[in-house]
């Protein structure tokens, strides 16, 4: 599995029978920042086989005890959760303020997973029809086992959370691999957890490579969450293909905006702006293009020239944003501005002199051609294409073409239009007047379609994504019509028929 991470992170040998070392650094100066090990297959089956001695006592725990459990586990990260953003703004270079944000949102998502668990997968009653009058039916959701989580370098707290949180809520154990450049994060969380529970690695840290999450993936766990690039994804689930492990699958990108004619043009110049630069534009939730009605279409685009100048990326606390966090997805976004303005696009602000690793200033770009690599592949980097169109069908169109399903965010006031455009849209989720901050609603289940992403994660749908269903029906009485039987009666056959033809017929 190709690692886009061997740009930042560096492995070296230890020396005969010594385990290979990861050493990642810090994307704004290069400072070493941790050396991790790279655990290979028999520490996978280690880490996968303390799990498994401890899933059936946190299974059978019960959401009670769990929900207590996590409750305490989310106390000790709020408590410490200055401890967690140092570590992520080394390991991400990401501006204080946004990596404070990041493990808000997480600790949201396991609070609400903690207290919800119980309601959405407890067992349920369920109706039964004129036949079946005399049977009790109903369903419930129980753990799957072991579930691997392979993390992203983007959001390393915000994105794995939403599978971590809501796999242990629904009574599973977790084996996390966290990205090669964020494996401090994500030995933290690990760490953390066992200062609730010292003896029951009900959640594990393995850090590594490539090949560890290959080797993950390969372990016999009982389902895979993956979050990153599109082509990693590919591979991740050709590996689990292997030993028919089910994945959960949400690949890096971003998604698009609609802006109606009657649009509060400031208000969605403002999200556009923040969709597509926060974060350095390094988020799946985040905007990659703006298709705009033509008659307000000069109008946006001078407001978001306006907001997009006024960013300026770098280190310190007054910084919009931060580095790329991998040096390798710089090169992708040279390619695809070059590219857009190759076809004919046009650079409104910034352009290729915008990029100066390990950051690249504002980049918007105009009239961007649709066969563009700018739109055709995953959105990276603080780059936002604004192209014009004839009304919502084109805008659909164009969205449904482009076959990226994850967001689309549209600004217009009519709420009844809008809510018909959403159904024809291709995507996992439509946000009216508003971009990005859908992610920070943890009922709200998030999902792309397609080859975007398998499965979903957050709210009810995340916490049945980690379970297994069990459906119980059993016989209260004697079947009232007799008809599963060799010795049926005839005459309540003919019953049962005059009973139906008067119910369908």
């Amino acid at each position: 599995m190709a690692d886009t991470a061997q740009p930042e992170v560096a492995a070296r040998s230890g020396g005969p029978g010594r385990p290979s070392v990861l050493t990642s650094h810090d994307p704004r100066t290069g400072e070493v920042v941790g050396s991790y090990a790279v655990a290979g297959p028999s520490e996978l089956e280690r880490a996968v086989h303390a799990a498994r001695t401890v899933e059936d006592w946190w299974s059978t725990a019960g959401f009670g005890t769990r929900k207590r459990l996590l409750l305490e586990w989310k106390r000790v990260i709020a408590r410490r959760a200055a401890q967690l953003v140092e570590i992520l703004r080394e390991e991400t270079g990401k501006p204080e303020a946004d990596a404070a944000i990041e493990v808000m949102l997480a600790v949201e998502n396991l609070d609400w997973a903690a207290r919800n668990a119980g309601r959405a997968l407890s067992r349920k009653p369920l109706a039964s029809n004129w036949l079946t009058r005399n049977q009790r039916a109903s369903v419930g959701y129980l753990p799957l086992g072991v579930i691997g989580v392979l993390g992203p370098w983007q959001n390393p707290v915000f994105t794995p959370m939403g599978s971590i949180a809501y796999a242990m809520a629904a009574g599973n154990a977790v084996v996390f691999k966290p990205h090669a450049v964020t494996s401090g994060t994500g030995l933290w969380l690990a760490e953390t957890w066992r200062e609730i529970a010292p003896d029951r690695p009900v959640l594990a840290a393995v850090t590594g490579d490539d090949s560890t999450a290959a080797a993950l993936c390969r372990a016999g766990v009982d389902k895979i969450a993956y979050a990153g690039p599109e082509a990693e994804g590919r591979e991740v689930i050709s590996l689990c293909a292997q030993t028919m492990t089910p994945v959960v699958v949400e690949n890096s990108g971003k998604g698009a905006m609609i802006v109606h004619v009657d649009a509060k043009l400031d208000d969605a110049a403002d999200a556009a702006v923040f969709g597509a630069m926060a974060n350095a534009g390094q988020n799946a939730t985040g905007v990659q293009r703006a298709y705009v009605a033509a008659s307000v279409y000069d109008q946006f685009l001078e407001l978001v020239v306006a907001r997009a100048r006024a960013l300026k990326p770098g280190a310190d606390r007054r910084s919009s944003y931060g580095p790329m966090i991998l040096e390798s997805q710089t090169e992708v976004v040279r390619k695809q501005v070059r590219d857009a303005l190759a076809r004919g696009g046009r650079a409104v602000v910034g352009g290729l002199d915008s990029i100066r690793e390990p950051y690249v200033e504002p980049i918007v770009l105009a009239d961007v051609p649709e066969e563009s690599v700018a739109i055709t592949e995953e959105g990276i980097g603080p780059v936002l294409i604004v192209n014009k169109v004839r009304d919502l069908d084109d805008a659909v169109d164009r969205i449904n073409d482009a076959g990226r399903g994850i967001a689309v965010s549209v600004f217009t006031r009519d709420i009844a239009e809008v809510e018909v455009y959403a159904e024809r849209l291709r995507v996992g989720v439509v946000t009216v007047n508003t971009a990005t901050t859908y992610a920070s609603i943890p009922a709200l289940p998030f999902g792309g379609i397609g080859e975007y992403g398998q499965g979903h994660s957050h709210g009810v749908h995340g916490l049945r994504e980690f379970s297994r269903t069990l459906s119980i029906a059993r016989n209260r009485y004697g079947e009232p019509l007799g008809l599963s039987s060799f010795h049926r009666n005839v005459r309540r056959l003919r019953l049962a028929r005059t009973l139906f033809r008067f119910r369908h017929g």
